[in-house]
């Protein structure tokens, strides 16, 4: 086994075993902590967090982890091997009662992906990646062929907070005014593997992306042959501003429709 193919089974092992303890206390009297004005957190996050890193650590010890929670980097490395959770992405879901989240779990070298896996245990689904394609439950997946806008459903990600909602009211109306269907799954890390799916056409934002939410799904598209940039169009990476994810037949009105965000 290469190195690249051992770290695409360690993500996903880790990345099921993370999936696993959020998904025991799911629906549970877990309590609820926020950080920040608009973010939550939960004990399941921080457990699900130390058992990916738990899992991870027995086979590379050494490598750097970034991850959302506490006591871990928050940066990518530019040189060198890491790896990038996040326990639970779609936390305001999961603390609802909605299905709709995932643990996902990326390896990087020198700051690119080499592989990804999300799982999303109450929705059945695990989404992975390696350097021959992307997958879900096991099976291939490309994007959608779609390449009428009037057909096409676009998912507004990552969050505004309560200053800048305006924007938010501005991404939606970018989208609907473009694109048949807007969808808000909540979750970005669930979001982008169903691009990666052909379940969306898009997923457009013009904020930057904490990399723990992102790099996973990102590789996921690529791998089945969509296309991601950053508001100028560029081949997105970590640190870019924006977030436009598409099938690549509609990356130009969905770079229009990510500009248009804070431009009204």
């Amino acid at each position: 086994m290469s190195d690249t193919d051992e770290r695409a089974a360690l993500a996903e092992r880790a990345a099921r075993a993370g999936a696993r303890v959020a998904a025991d206390a799911f629906r549970t009297d877990v309590p609820v902590e926020t950080k920040g004005e608009d973010d939550v957190v939960t004990e399941a996050d921080r457990a699900a967090q130390r058992t990916v890193i738990e899992v991870i650590r027995e086979s590379f010890p050494n490598d750097a982890v970034v991850g959302e929670e506490a006591d871990v980097s928050k940066r990518v490395p530019a040189d060198g091997p890491a790896w990038i959770v996040d326990p639970i992405d779609g936390t305001h879901n999961y603390v609802r009662g909605m299905r709709t989240w995932g643990t996902a779990v990326a390896a990087v070298v020198d700051a690119e992906p080499v592989a990804a896996a999300t799982v999303c245990p109450a929705l059945g689904d695990v989404y992975t990646a390696d350097a021959d394609g992307a997958y879900r439950n096991g099976e291939p997946i490309r994007v959608s062929d779609v390449t009428e806008p009037r057909q096409a459903a676009v998912n507004p990600t990552l969050w505004w907070d309560h200053s800048t909602r305006d924007e938010y009211a501005n991404a939606c109306a970018a989208i609907v005014e473009r694109f048949a269907d807007m969808r808000r799954l909540g979750a970005a890390q669930v979001a982008l593997p169903t691009v990666a799916a052909g379940g969306l056409e898009g997923v457009v934002s013009n904020l930057r992306a904490n990399p723990w939410d992102s790099v996973a799904g990102v590789f996921m598209i690529r791998q089945a042959g969509g296309r991601v940039t950053d508001l100028d169009g560029d081949r997105w990476r970590h640190d870019a501003t924006g977030l436009v994810a598409s099938n690549g037949h509609l990356h130009d009105q969905m770079v229009a429709a990510a500009r248009a965000i804070g431009s009204r």
